[in-house]
């Protein structure tokens, strides 16, 4: 039997950063992994989706070219070349992490963990076993259980990126973050798309303005929303549907399902280690300590808020609860970015959920098209709302525009510092710069 300090189950990015993290503070690590090294987010997820966004932003804007003076500018898409470069990005940061869990201290095991008890794992034919035991295995695809579900014309997010050719029609069920972001991305590339989404609006969890507004500018880019819509069936043809008691049907060579991500739970020996869990993931207290001791579950698979960048953030913060060491992580303040062209980003509440709470507020708004650096770029859509308490301290931001990934970072991080308005309005900013945006809106 392995003794380790602590083991680890899935090598996304909180597996691998706790990883790293705990082997520099001297702690020795096991870490298991049964596909690739880096997890959905590196190999079938935020990596190469963005790399995609990139591609799509570069076709946006030769588009326009004319705006610029760049005069009969003509391009002949080569999705090869494409999605090759896609799949460079992903091999060369795979590489990276790999090299990262070949440091002393660490060891990576090439097979699928299962727990057997509250301190062993057990893969292929060996048993491990340790103190600490962090699980960190993600998320997969939420299927809608709909007739033709499994017909070949359906993919998951996973397929999509895998595909040889721009599809002429696509039809994205699901108006979440990945259904959005591949609806822009294939925009721009070129497919006829349409979103097929039950919900009145897009994107629930940002405010509900910026969500409208972001999805009617999508609209004018080209791609066709069907809201308040329910999927019936997937021929082979398509997609038929029920929108406010009248059936219609959207043809299309594929269909993606973008209805969400649900906590990979499945041969995990929970039941055996008698950790508690529901279809929503792993129970976890607010330190992602589960309900047996010594066993924590980090990122997608507790479904507190499944973001890389989440998981990242609560696996320093275990590793920091298991060395006795207090850090300063808002695992309460995560920031959260849409990368659609263009994008749109949120931290903290939104206008309705400061209603909801009866609580006394503010909401200022900003517009991109009042600012110098916005219009250099020609990118003047964009809106900012930023909402503060009745002590003027900043509780939420929720934008959509060029770059609005990047600004609502300067945003959460005067949150974490519990800053106000006022002093957002005395902090010099740099001129030209998009962030003069946020300043303006508090002068």
């Amino acid at each position: 039997m392995t003794t380790s300090d602590i083991i680890i189950i899935g090598s996304g990015p909180g597996g691998y950063r706790a990883a790293a993290y705990s082997a520099a503070n001297g702690l020795t690590v096991t870490i298991f992994e049964e596909r690739h090294a880096g997890g959905t987010c590196l190999n079938c997820g935020c990596i190469p989706t963005k790399t995609l966004c990139r591609n799509a932003e570069i076709a946006d804007t030769l588009k326009r070219a004319d705006v610029f003076g760049l005069d009969d500018l003509s391009y002949r898409l080569n999705f090869q070349r494409v999605t090759a470069r896609k799949n460079q990005v992903v091999e060369t940061l795979r590489s990276g992490v790999e090299t990262l869990l070949s440091a002393p201290g660490i060891t990576l095991v090439r097979e699928h963990a299962r727990l057997v008890d509250s301190k062993t794992v057990a893969a292929g034919e060996e048993t491990y076993t340790a103190p600490h035991i962090i699980i960190a295995t993600g998320s997969k695809s939420k299927m809608l259980p709909v007739p033709g579900i499994d017909r070949p014309i359906v993919m998951t997010s996973t397929d999509l990126l895998d595909i040889e050719q721009v599809p002429r029609r696509l039809c994205i069920v699901g108006a979440g973050v990945i259904g959005m972001e591949f609806a822009s991305i294939f925009n721009s590339l070129g497919s006829e798309v349409t979103v097929v989404e039950f919900l009145k609006e897009c994107l629930p969890a940002l405010d509900s303005d910026v969500a409208k507004r972001l999805r009617q500018t999508l609209s004018k880019r080209g791609v066709n929303f069907l809201m308040q819509s329910g999927v019936k069936e997937i021929t082979d043809t398509g997609v038929i549907y029920d929108r406010k008691g009248k059936a219609g049907e959207v043809e299309a060579d594929v269909v993606l399902i973008a209805t969400g991500r649900a906590p990979l739970t499945d041969d995990l020996g929970l039941e055996d280690a008698g950790v508690a869990y529901d279809r929503n993931g792993i129970t976890t207290d607010e330190h992602l300590r589960t309900n047996v001791p010594g066993i924590y579950a980090i990122g997608d698979v507790n479904g507190r808020m499944m973001l890389a960048h989440a998981a990242t953030f609560q696996g320093l913060h275990v590793i920091n609860e298991i060395m006795g060491k207090k850090d300063q992580i808002r695992l309460d303040l995560i920031p959260a970015a849409i990368f659609t062209l263009p994008e749109a980003a949120c931290v903290g509440m939104t206008e309705d959920q400061c209603k909801a709470a009866g609580m006394a507020y503010t909401c200022r708004k900003g517009y991109y098209r009042s600012n110098g650096k916005a219009l250099a770029m020609d990118e003047t859509e964009g809106f900012v709302k930023l909402m503060a308490d009745a002590d003027d301290r900043i509780v939420g931001c929720h934008l959509f525009g060029a770059h609005a990934a990047d600004l609502v970072q300067e945003v959460s991080s005067l949150m974490a510092l519990g800053a106000t308005t006022a002093q957002l309005r005395d902090i010099v900013h740099v001129h030209p710069t998009l962030s003069e945006i946020l300043q303006e809106m508090v002068m």
